[in-house]
């Protein structure tokens, strides 16, 4: 893919921009405690780039829909067993029934966030995320570059209305924030702000005052629950469909283990007829190869796809080159987002590595492990200002995009429109992208 590089302005004009954006930061900031470098410009994807990314929400939607599908037949025994059995590997009892009821049964999330890594050879989706925090974060990036001139995808107000598009015609939307996730409530907040107070409220998770027909956004993960007082009451409105719960209490729209199955080789006929072959062979050339770390034995004569192991514990032994991959959590757990319960193993120490591969396989039965081959993103030039010695610095980087695809309309009418792509650009001696302080934050551009 060829490299892409900041337009930089006159050093006057940067300046001007970088300060802009500053000073129009809420008061109340947004993210908690969090802070970022600014740069002057959106980061610039070229037309080829822009239009593929517009283009997947299509994709990851009938991924969705696919995946659920796949799950409820294989409940019923009309696929696999083990689909179900591994989608349901660590949760609870009640979510499993409220994720296989008839009255959810359709429910799929309305905001799909993908994390694309820009790689010299393309793209490459290394995980989808239901339940994202960055929402505010790139309405606001969007809105205030805006301001400078910029043109942004998604448009200035792209992520607020698509946000909005995703409740219907419920006449309050809660927006429910738990304190695992409270790093994210005053982006929140201002998105709520923005949206009209009236309709839009930001709530505490002992919030329970909900009337029929209102609408909730579940801005927790399904496995912090028990720390959210009003958990219980959401779930039995949502399961009497008294309220518009988005995302629905699926378990397995939380799990990493969704891209093992898209790879495994006997659900390919099934993924080729609900996906169709051109949908099929385009994520399969953005998803990295992706495996569940299941230890259960093999036959003397098998062997895991792709690596030619016999046997999980056989991944401790490969040297450091042939440990270009990443260990992580696969979901519902309070280690599976964000940076943590991420292993590069090639940037680990044999030792480090073995005790994270004992880790995966000791704790298979509560909490899976998915391992997953590493494309190393490629170089960029970026920039950003630095305000202590009002100057404009050039960084050499690597880059993630989360483009947001908002679902509005209902059933088979369902359309994922693109709201807005965050770009977040770490240093390029930065293995693993996430954010960081030392991170520029950008909404994109064509």
């Amino acid at each position: 893919m060829r490299q892409q590089h900041f337009i930089t302005p006159p050093v006057s004009d940067a300046a001007e921009r970088a300060r802009f954006v500053r000073e129009h930061l809420p008061a109340e900031g947004l993210f908690a405690d969090h802070d970022w470098r600014t740069s002057p410009v959106p980061c610039p994807l070229g037309p080829a780039l822009a239009k593929e990314v517009e283009s997947l929400g299509r994709v990851l939607l009938q991924f969705y829909r696919a995946v659920n599908l796949l799950y409820r037949k294989s409940a019923e025994g009309k696929q696999p067993e083990w689909v179900a059995r591994w989608l349901d590997q660590g949760k609870p009892a009640e979510l499993i029934a409220l994720q296989r009821s008839a009255a959810l049964k359709n429910d799929m999330p309305r905001v799909i966030r993908p994390d694309l890594l820009v790689t010299e050879h393309g793209l490459c989706v290394t995980e989808l995320d239901s339940v994202p925090g960055g929402i505010g974060l790139t309405a606001w990036l969007n809105q205030t570059y805006a301001q400078t001139g910029a043109e942004v995808l998604g448009g200035a107000d792209g992520m607020l209305r698509g946000f909005a598009s995703i409740f219907g015609e419920a006449p309050t939307v809660h927006i429910v924030v738990s304190e695992e996730a409270a790093t994210y409530r005053p982006e929140m907040a201002w998105m709520a702000n923005q949206l009209g107070s009236g309709r839009f409220k930001v709530q505490e998770a002992e919030f329970n005052a909900f009337a029929d027909g209102d609408a909730v956004y579940r801005f927790f993960e399904l496995f912090d629950l028990a720390n959210v007082p009003n958990a219980s009451v959401i779930l039995d409105l949502a399961a009497a469909k008294r309220i518009r719960l988005t995302p629905p209490p699926k378990p397995m729209f939380e799990e990493k283990m969704l891209f093992a199955l898209l790879w495994n080789r006997n659900l390919q006929g099934y993924w080729r007829q609900e996906l169709g072959d051109s949908f099929f062979h385009r994520l399969l050339g953005l998803v990295p190869y992706t495996w569940i770390v299941d230890p259960a034995p093999l036959p003397p004569h098998g062997a895991i796809p792709e690596l030619s192991l016999t046997d999980w514990r056989q991944l401790k032994s490969l040297s450091q080159k042939e440990r270009e991959l990443i260990l992580k959590v696969s979901g519902f757990s309070p280690h599976a987002w964000g940076a943590r319960g991420v292993y590069l193993g090639s940037d680990l120490s044999h030792a480090d590595w073995a005790t994270a591969v004992d880790e995966a396989i000791a704790n298979y039965e509560r909490s899976p492990r998915v391992l997953q081959r590493y494309h190393k993103p490629g170089l960029v030039e970026a920039q950003w200002y630095d305000f202590e010695r009002n100057q404009l610095v050039p960084m050499k980087g690597r880059v993630r995009l989360c483009p947001y695809y908002f679902v509005a309309g209902e059933a088979d009418a369902a359309r994922a429109e693109l709201g807005g792509v965050l770009a977040t650009i770490c240093p390029a001696d930065k293995k693993i992208i996430h954010g960081m302080k030392d991170a520029v934050f950008a909404p994109c551009s064509i």
